[in-house]
Parts: C-alpha cells; structure tokens; sequence
C-alpha cells in the first residue's frame, strides 16, 4: 500500500468527519424554529431533518461540481497537478484544510455559535492553498462569485423576503384568534422546516462530496473533466448523504437553542414565513451551483421574521456577535489550514499526516470534553433565554429541565 494511497484514506475519513460535524452544526437552520415554538418535538424534528438530509444529498450536484474547481487550482486543463504539486503534498494540502473546517465547527458549535460550515471548510482550503501553492493556488474568481459574493447577499435577502412574508402572514390571519392561528402554522411550519431540511441536503452534503473528488484528482484517480461527463461515483455520494443525516440526527442544540431562543421569541406564523424564505433561496442556489451558507440564509430568515411581525423584539446584540463570528470564520479556518499544513509539510510524508490526524483528535477531544461540564440537549433546549448574559448554556438547568416537561 502507498503512501499516496494511505493519506487518501485518512483524507476520505476526515471528510466524512467533517460531513458529520457539518449535519449537527447546521440542524438548527431548519428545525431551530419548529422546536422553538412546538410545532414539532425535538427528537422529532432532528429525526425528520436527517432523513430529508440523506434525501436531498441525492438530488443534486451542482455544488460538488463548483467545490472541485471553483476554490483551488490544482489541476491543470490536461488533468495533471500544477507544479509545485505531488500526490502527496496536494492530499496532505486537502487533509490540512478539512482540519481547519471541522476545528472551527466544533469550537461555535461549543459556543452555540451559528458559524458557516461552508465557509469554515473554505477557508481551511484556502489556507492551506496559500500555505502550500501561493496566492495561484486559490481560484480567486470562483471564490468571489461562488462564495464571497452569495454570503454578503444572502442574509440580506432572506430577512428581507422573511419580514415580507411574515407581515402579510399576520395581516391576512389578523381575524383568527391567537390559538387558532398558532395550530394553523404549526403544521405550515413541518411543511417548511422540510422542505429547509430537503435544501440544506441538497447544498450541504455535497460540499463534502467535492472535497472527497477533489481528494481523487489529486490522487490521480480522478479528473474534473470525467465529472463533468459522468458525475461523481455513486459510493461517494451515498457515504456523504449518510454521514450527514447521522450528524443531524445528533442534534447540535446548543445551535439549535441561540436560532430558536437567541434571536427572536418565534411564534408560528414567523416560523413558517422564516422557513418558507430560506428553503426557496437555498434550493435555487443550489441549482445554479453557488455554495451558499445555509447559516447565513436561515439566520437572515429568522431576523426577518422579527421584524415582519409587529412588536416583536429582536436581539440585536446577539445578531452582532453572530455577525462577528461569520467575518471571522474564513480567516479563522484558513489560519488553522495553513497551520496544519506547514506542520505536515515539515514532518514530511505520512509520518505529517499522521501528526496533524493526532493532533485532530485531540482538540475534537477536548472541545466534546469541554460541552459536558455545561449540557445543553432536547430537555433544556428550549428553556427561557437569559437576557443578563445571554448565554447558549440556560443559568438554572435543573429548572429548565421542569419547565420543558411542563410543555410537554
């Protein structure tokens, strides 16, 4: 067995990884709401999303297309590596950029933190790109049109197509009484809270897909142009859409719990406009192949909401620090990627690969580690927010826990 063929394997896995830590970082974009107001209960709704996850992983691959050429450059027109590349040194660049990804996704996710999963994979790439090929080793075009340009645009969008929404939800239900109303939207939200769940399928798991085929060109095992004519082999598109609905069916509440309570007190006719809004803007960017952040969709949504409805309060301070989260979130990643990168680049071959996968585990480890000393799960996920400190963690979790069997 080579090298080559070993580092492939390691990659592979991590990939998966990261797919996985990409379906419980980003469940809450879907289901945050439905769980929020009790349209569906939370191991419900985190069931629901992963099969509709491992679903919509298959309907498209637009997105995995754009992954494999859109972001690094590292392969010429003949199917060949750039120079400056090896086998080796092009998988341990991949290897170092999902490190990246997956460190900065577990780290928010400790946060609470509704972080891009997308975006956090990027920059590890890109990262670990510079670190290894220089500034010509990123497609700079495809980043600005695919990713720069979309996650400036989409939270815009979607708060402004959610607020729209929402106002003329409540104007036309303005006759019904209050109850009436809330059991009307709540079943419009399972509807929605789907057709998200079906979408981010769609983008999401297919990221990873391309991270995997980019993995085989640099294997030499693959090349953009037989993507192009016969797309990607059938056992990474199962692998991906399994390893995605297995992470959403974890659940990330502590996500879950800032979309939901964080941002707005929902009420279900918002949920239904906020849902409706981010699965039409995620679906038609998948279609034309832009890695949208479904982060940044579901989070404009669900601002959107707040304002549409009127009184509503809206967090505004929380909305910030999120705001700073996502500027931070390329860098940040890309740091990490290029980090890993220069490690495994000095130690050399295998031996690096197998350094930095080590140093992986541990982090991964400590992080878990870490969120044990404070749970936040489908008991307490719904506990009131705590507006002195604004914590992801509720301050009383025994009481949390009574006030969620009261509700239930």
């Amino acid at each position: 067995m080579t090298v080559e063929l070993v580092i492939l394997g390691l990659v592979v896995v991590t990939a998966l990884a990261f797919d996985f830590t990409n379906g419980f970082h980003d469940t809450g974009n879907a289901m945050a709401t439905s769980i929020a107001t009790g349209a569906l209960k939370p191991r419900t709704a985190v069931a629901l999303s992963a099969v509709l996850n491992l679903v919509g992983a298959f309907l498209s691959v637009e997105v995995a297309t754009t992954v494999t050429k859109d972001v690094l450059l590292i392969q010429t027109p003949d199917g060949g590596l750039v120079s400056g590349l090896d086998p080796t040194i092009a998988l341990t660049l991949i290897f170092s950029g999902l490190i990246g990804g997956i460190l900065w996704n577990l780290a928010t996710w400790l946060f609470g933190l509704p972080s891009s999963s997308s975006h956090a994979l990027f920059g590890g790439l890109i990262g670990a790109g510079l670190a290894s090929l220089g500034v010509a080793g990123v497609n700079w075009g495809g980043v600005v049109q695919k990713i720069l340009v979309p996650a400036a645009l989409a939270p815009f969008i979607a708060g402004c197509v959610a607020a729209v929404g929402t106002a003329l939800v409540y104007l036309i239900g303005r006759r019904a009484s209050r109850a009436h109303r809330h059991r009307g939207f709540r079943w419009g939200q399972v509807g929605t809270a789907s057709l998200v769940s079906l979408a981010h399928g769609t983008g999401d798991a297919q990221k990873t897909m391309g991270v995997i085929a980019l993995a085989l060109i640099a294997h030499g095992s693959l090349s953009v142009q037989g993507i192009e004519e016969s797309g990607l082999p059938v056992w990474i598109i199962v692998s991906c859409a399994v390893a995605i609905a297995l992470g959403t069916y974890l659940g990330g509440w502590r996500v879950i719990r800032t979309l939901g309570k964080g941002l707005v007190e929902i009420e279900p006719p918002q949920g239904m406009a906020a849902e409706a809004s981010s699965a039409a803007i995620i679906l038609t960017s998948s279609h034309f192949g832009m890695a949208l952040s479904t982060t940044h969709v579901a989070t404009g949504s669900i601002l959107g909401s707040g304002v549409g409805k009127p009184g509503a309060h809206v967090r505004w301070g929380v909305a910030g620090r999120m705001v700073v989260g996502w500027l931070l979130t390329l860098p940040a990643a890309a740091v990490v990627g290029a980090v890993c990168f220069v490690l495994a680049h000095a130690v050399g071959g295998l031996p690096g690969a197998v350094v930095i996968f080590l140093l992986l585990v541990v982090a991964s480890a400590g992080i878990f580690a870490r969120s044990r000393h404070q749970k936040v799960d489908r008991h307490n996920v719904n506990a009131d927010w705590d507006e002195e400190t604004h914590s992801v963690v509720p301050a009383d979790p025994d009481r949390a826990d009574i006030q969620e069997v009261a509700r239930s």
